[in-house]
Formats: structure tokens, sequence, C-alpha cells
């Protein structure tokens, strides 16, 4: 009989995790709390773009993938996987997922079994949060009776060439036992693992990795600022940088940060620097501030770009091409986008939007759904490129009378205006 595996959250980083130990040979629990997604599953419809129908039929297909919203279908695992959300309330972490899945693990963990976090998180949640209420509700003792780890999850959806399986798999135990099993697992169905001495370690991994990217993309998005007020090109600037074969590496200008990793993980870390040590994290808040007003600027360069055309915002149709945060996914988390369509609508702008990725119950209200085509661009008065998927027809917006304004220099040999 094979293992049973549990793995707890059902989307971008639990799904992917869930297919790939049925095709190793393990029997899935896929347990997720939304009801909604858990018989969409069962239905062998897919909402994570990196997991195509096809995939996810095979798996039910096999007999090995269950999925579930009740925590009795846990019942006689030996390894359980926990990806759920840690969001921000109030700029503060929110643990309670990850409490809650341990309590409601817990009632089903038995001796031999393991135990593994793969929620981005602070240093310090596995053995001071996750541990206690493990051995709490079960009675029993990390160590001796059962194995806890943590594996910090590095899913970028959209990207084909590294995925679950391609890209190193960091791994970490609460003890020498419980780092063997954690890396015995991903083993399995990742091609490297990367071990290291602990869970905290694993924990600032994750964090180190997304706070690098959040800082450098503040750093080229406060310069395209000032680049844009100098006359300057900020983008031939950093082609021009990337030629450097040692010392650069290439980040990228855009509308604002979106997702779970940059406009939260970062702020874990300096919540818990400010919690611990008294200090504040002087790189990560002047990032997010940077990176957190970006969409206000966009506003404002749409501002000037009507009023250099005689047009107020008040009023006019605005075309935006792209809502998701990142280029051909339909995830609208935290994305730019929306806080752009806020400001915009409270100015009077009439909105419409193309985003061919973004699902029907994740469309903002109020936004008609266009298509990117000619007519559409001619009867705008402005078209906000924010997200470049490559499914859409940036031809268009090439030979359009209509202004453009391109957050990612994206519409190439036009007369788009750049951020």
């Amino acid at each position: 009989m094979p293992k049973k595996v549990v793995v707890i959250g059902q989307g971008y980083v639990g799904l992917p995790v869930a297919m790939l130990a049925v095709e190793a040979g393990f029997a899935v629990v896929g347990l997720d709390i939304d009801p909604r997604r858990v018989e969409a599953l069962a239905n062998g419809t897919s909402f994570v773009e990196d997991i195509s129908d096809a995939t996810l039929a095979s798996a039910l297909e096999s007999g090995r993938y269950t999925p579930s919203a009740d925590y009795a279908a846990a019942a006689g695992f030996d390894i359980a996987v926990i990806s759920v959300p840690t969001p921000l309330r109030d700029s503060l972490p929110d643990l309670s997922f990850i409490e809650e899945a341990g309590r409601s693990l817990a009632v089903h963990l038995t001796s031999g079994a393991t135990v593994i976090l793969e929620s981005t998180t602070y240093p310090g949640t596995t053995e001071e949060l996750l541990v206690p209420i493990l051995e709490s509700v079960s009675g029993l003792k990390a160590g001796p009776d059962f194995h806890v780890g943590y594996s910090p999850e590095r899913i970028d959806p959209g990207n084909a060439r590294w995925n679950l399986a391609t890209t190193p798999k960091v791994v970490s135990g609460i003890d020498e036992a419980s780092l063997a099993r954690v890396q015995e697992f991903f083993d399995t169905f990742v091609e490297r693992t990367v071990p290291v001495s602990g869970t905290r370690e694993a924990e600032l991994t994750k964090l180190l990795e997304n706070t690098f990217r959040h800082v450098n993309v503040a750093l080229v998005n406060e310069l395209a600022m000032f680049a844009n007020q100098l006359g300057v090109n900020i983008w031939e600037a950093i082609d021009a940088a990337a030629t450097k074969p040692f010392g650069f590496m290439r980040f990228t200008p855009g509308p604002g940060v979106g997702g779970h990793c940059l406009p939260i993980d970062p702020s874990y870390l300096s919540w818990q620097v400010r919690r611990e040590l008294g200090s504040s994290f002087r790189f990560v808040e002047l990032a997010n501030d940077v990176n957190e007003h970006m969409p206000d600027y966009v506003v404002e360069r749409v501002i000037n770009a009507l009023n250099s055309h005689r047009k107020s915002v008040n009023g006019s149709r605005i075309l935006i091409a792209g809502l998701s945060y990142k280029k051909n996914t339909g995830d609208v988390r935290e994305a730019p986008a929306t806080r752009i369509m806020t400001l915009l609508t409270q100015l009077g702008a009439e909105l419409s939007a193309v985003d061919p990725h973004v699902a029907p119950h994740a469309w903002p209200a109020g936004v008609r759904r266009a298509d990117l085509t000619g007519g559409e661009v001619a009867n705008a008065d402005l078209v906000l490129l924010v997200t470049d998927h490559d499914a859409l027809d940036l031809d268009v917006l090439r030979t359009s009378d209509t202004p453009v304004l391109d957050t990612r220099n994206a519409v190439k040999d036009g007369a788009a205006i750049r951020l």
C-alpha cells in the first residue's frame, strides 16, 4: 500500500505538490477549506494555470488523489504538507491558517508520521508555533514520536523552465531524523534538495530571497521615477547595465508588486526584527514605501498623459491591458492593477479591461471586460498596459493613434509612453 500524504491547501503551492506526489506513487488527500474549490478539483477543473485539467484528470483517474474539505480524510496519514496562506492583517502577520491546520491535523497525528510546513513565515514559526500545537493536541512529542520540518515554497507561476520539480528545494527538520524524512519525501519528485541545519535557517532563506527581490525592484522603481523627471530612458540604461557579465543583476520597473511574495513576505521579517530586537529593518520599510506607491505614480502618469491631449481623467475611457500581478497568469492577489483601478474610478474614469487569464469570479466589479482589438483601442481615450501577457496582441498598440502608457516597456517600436 502506498504511503498516505495529506496536502493542506490546494492553491498555487499545494496543488502542484499534490500532483507530483501522486505521480511519485503516493496516495494523496488534497485538503482545502473552500468547498467550491474542492468540488471543482473533484470534477477535474484546475484553477492553477501550472496544473492542466489533463494532469488533474490523470491524478483523479489513478485513484491516488482525493480532494476533500473534511479533515477526517487525513486519518492515518504518513506525511502531511501544510501549504496554507499567511497574509498580513493590519500590517501584522496572520498565522491563523497555520494554527487551524495544525490543530485539525494533530487530531489524526500518529507515531512515526511527518509534518512539513511550506507556508512562508518568520524564523521560529515551525518550532515555536506549529510544534507546540501538534504536541498539545496529539499528546505526542515532536522528535521522539513524530517528525517535523520546514521546506519553503519556491513556486513561480507561469515559469515554464523553473517549476516545482526543477527548482532546488530547501529542506530542514527539527532534528536529524526529521530532516532525513523531509528530504526523503521531496527527493521522490524534485530534481535536487538542499538541506540546511535547522528550520529557522530554512524559514529565513525564503524571506531572504523575497527581500532581495523586493529591495532591488524598489531601487529600479524609484530610479524610473527620477529618470523620467531627468529625461533619461531608464529602460535603455538597464539594458546597457545588463551587458556587464559580473556585479549586476537585471531588475526592471513596473506598476507595483503583487502576489504573496513581495508585498507581504519581507514584512514578516521586518515585523520579527522589530518585535524581537526592537530595531527597524530600514531596507524593507523603504522598499515597502516605494513599491506600495508605484500604482499612485502610474495614475499620476495617466493624468499627465491625458492632460497632454487636453483631456481630464474624469469621464475619460481608459482601457487597461492586463490585470494580474504577473505575466501569463491569472493571479490577481495584491495586483497593482487593483489599486490603479480604484484610484482611476475615484477620479471619474470609465474603465474597461483586457485579461484572458483572469477568471470570471476574480474579475473586478464595475469594470467592463473587453478584448484588445483595434476597435476597442480606438474607442478609448488612453490604453494603460499593466501586464504584458503573451496572449495580448501588442501590435494593435504599436499602430494605434490612441495614447498608450506602457508600464512594462513591452510596446516596442511604437509611440507608447514608457513608465
